[in-house]
């Protein structure tokens, strides 16, 4: 009976863990105003994607892919090379 009760109970923790809305998701990227601000929170810039490459020479930071996040801020990426604000 024991048995069968744990397992109960582990099936319903993992389907409410399942099911619970996620934050991150939902939320929309943030759009910072320059390179200056958006290099306090990611030091290397941010990436489309985790293959792009700095087209620009070599970079102190890597840069954080994210495309969602690369789209928002996309205005910043001024020689086109799929970086943000890359330093």
């Amino acid at each position: 009976m024991k048995k069968l009760l744990r397992a109960t109970l582990a099936g319903i923790a993992l389907f409410t863990l399942s099911i619970a809305p996620s934050e991150t998701a939902d939320a929309a990227p943030k759009k910072f105003k320059n390179c200056t601000e958006l290099n306090k929170t990611y030091k290397g810039g941010v990436a489309k994607t985790k293959t792009t490459k700095n087209k620009g020479g070599k970079t102190k930071y890597k840069p954080y892919a994210n495309s969602s996040l690369y789209e928002a801020n996309k205005s910043k990426d001024r020689d086109k090379d799929g970086i943000a604000c890359e330093r």
